[in-house]
């Protein structure tokens, strides 16, 4: 029998991840293999910033060209601190015009979901670490946390694809429960509203939730983590086949493609918890 050496911590990510292929999971999560982001994860990337940067600017200066013009300052930033990231996706330059400018399309079509000029978050890219009444560590990113005067509790977060078919919006949901679990036990109250922003199509998804759906939430999330346990005890981490592997990374190491995944690491090394984003 091997022990993995599990995450620290478990994130929506990589909880989603385990349901999606706990191949996949053992890959991100505990041999932490490098993988480049595509060019519509680092456009997820810049939007988010500009969207938070939008926020400490004063109310009345929130206008969509002041965002727009936030987008280039804020690929500098993103560029100079991941410059190889930049190279790979756009060598010479190549095509980087062209996704700028559809970074702007999302930044305005945010104006049509949400007027910033009447919104004063409480935070922005609010980290999170909670440990559940289990003992099991919850670690996240909140996109926003809105506050109302009456202490309602509204959670945002902001998506740059398309909102999906109702019958595949399951993993959009589970993640904003999983953050609406780790505010309730943080902060104990239950959030009022839990809003989804979809600027792929201009679309928004809201959820109310109960104490009792959260209840039912967190028990999901600790029926994930005992079965993460369960296949880092035993070392074994199977592949689940789906339409999703087109865009892995790892099929040369994945067995359904005729690959061997490298050697579990040692059971002393420890495997930190990752950071959610987003």
């Amino acid at each position: 029998m091997t022990t993995a050496p599990l995450p620290s911590a478990l994130s929506p990510s990589r909880a989603s991840d385990f349901l999606q292929c706990p191949l996949l999971f053992r890959f991100r999560a505990i041999d932490r293999l490098p993988e480049a982001p595509s060019a519509a994860a680092l456009r997820g990337t810049l939007v988010h910033a500009c969207l938070e940067r939008l926020y400490e600017l004063p109310a009345r200066t929130r206008t969509p060209s002041t965002a727009v013009d936030l987008v280039d300052p804020e690929w500098a930033r993103i560029r100079d601190g991941r410059p190889e990231v930049a190279e790979h996706l756009f060598p010479g330059g190549e095509g980087l015009d062209t996704w700028l400018e559809s970074a702007r399309t999302l930044v305005r079509r945010y104006f049509d979901l949400e007027d910033p000029e009447r919104l004063e978050p409480r935070e922005r890219e609010m980290r999170l670490e909670v440990a559940l009444p289990t003992g099991l560590r919850l670690r996240g990113y909140v996109d926003r946390l809105d506050v109302a005067p009456n202490g309602r509790i509204r959670v945002v977060d902001y998506k740059t694809g398309k909102s999906p078919h109702p019958r595949f919006e399951d993993k959009a949901k589970f993640q904003i429960f999983f953050y609406a679990v780790m505010i309730w036990r943080d902060l104990g109250v239950v959030p009022a509203r839990l809003q989804l922003v979809y600027l792929g199509d201009g679309s928004v998804r809201w959820y109310d939730p109960t104490e009792e759906e959260l209840a039912a939430a967190e028990a999901e999330i600790g029926g994930i983590w005992a079965r993460i346990e369960e296949a880092g005890r035993a070392g074994t981490w199977e592949p689940r086949r789906s339409k999703l592997c087109g865009w892995c990374e790892h099929q040369a190491l994945c067995p359904e493609f005729g690959g061997t995944p490298p050697p579990l690491p040692s059971p002393w090394i420890p495997a930190s918890g990752d950071p959610e984003h987003g």
